[in-house]
């Protein structure tokens, strides 16, 4: 009886992780690709290094795997922004100069926002 308690586990160890892989796998979703780069208008490009300066550092841009915060990979394209609120223009700025939970907020000029918003448009 003790040497079927360690294959009984196992067992049940292998089955509740493949499980857990199906449900992750059959909620996944393709999200559609980014812009290319070489495609970005002059007010995406500026954007983009407010991005990687002000952002890139806890946001990863083309993926949605966390770093420090969540990544942003077609963040304008789906219906909720992690925190359940719509991704709207508005609510981008918001919680950028706001922050929000564990997010600081971030100063930008009226200029640099715009550029911004316009860049996380192309995620």
């Amino acid at each position: 009886m003790q040497m079927r308690t360690p294959l009984f586990a196992a067992s049940l160890c292998v089955l509740t992780l493949a499980t857990s892989l199906a449900v992750v796998v059959s909620g996944c979703r393709s999200l559609p690709p980014s812009k290319d780069a070489s495609l970005f208008t002059p007010e995406e490009a500026r954007g983009a290094l407010v991005y990687k300066a002000k952002c890139g550092k806890c946001h990863r841009p083309n993926d949605t795997r966390p770093l420090n915060g969540p990544g942003l990979q077609a963040l304008t394209k789906v219906k909720a922004m992690p925190s359940g609120a719509p991704p709207t223009d508005e609510r981008l700025a918001q919680v950028i100069i706001s922050g929000r939970s564990m997010m600081p907020g971030t100063q930008l000029t009226d200029s640099q926002m715009s550029d911004l918003l316009a860049y996380l448009h192309t995620l």
